[in-house]
């Protein structure tokens, strides 16, 4: 169990070394222009999308993960530890989370590129609806006692990008 503790506190401490990046990439996409009206008549510019509080699950991948090109449109979420303990999956399939930000560490300070703001909504409406429509994923053993199911975000209805780095934007064919 300690080594679980320590293993998770330095994933952490590793992850929270992005956080203040992934807030300036997503900040823009919860704020929005303010109408003419209120903003002439309530001195306000800026209004927040939602009136309530947003869940944002945020995943970093380690530098490396982007040298095969079906990993830069793929996402990856825990789905089993042997140890038993609840997973990203299981939690999101619970219903908590309303966005996920997924990102490639470049290794350049805190650079991440390419990332992908999604809509988890969209995501667990698409596992639910998987007959009418199949996504696709591998399912993939880390070699640690997790596990994760890997999604191709293109096989997705559109709405599940919210947002996107120009590396993580399909190229139209």
């Amino acid at each position: 169990m300690r080594r679980i503790v320590l293993s998770y506190r330095s994933d952490r401490e590793w992850s929270d070394l992005y956080l203040p990046r992934i807030k300036a990439l997503v900040g823009p996409h919860l704020l929005v222009p303010a109408p003419f009206e209120v903003d002439s008549e309530q001195a306000t510019d800026l209004i927040v999308l939602r009136a309530r509080d947003m869940q944002i699950a945020c995943r970093v991948r380690t530098p490396g993960f982007t040298d095969k090109p079906r990993w830069r449109r793929q996402f990856t979420v825990r789905c089993k530890r042997d140890t038993g303990a609840k997973t990203e999956l299981a939690k999101i399939i619970d219903g908590f989370g309303d966005w996920m930000f997924y990102g490639h560490a470049t290794g350049l300070a805190d650079e991440i590129n390419p990332w992908f703001l999604l809509d988890l909504h969209v995501f667990r409406a698409a596992l639910i609806r998987h007959r009418q429509r199949p996504v696709t994923f591998e399912s993939c053993d880390n070699g640690d006692g997790t596990y994760f199911k890997a999604y191709d975000i293109d096989s997705f209805p559109s709405q599940l990008v919210i947002a996107a780095s120009q590396i993580g934007v399909k190229a139209d064919v």
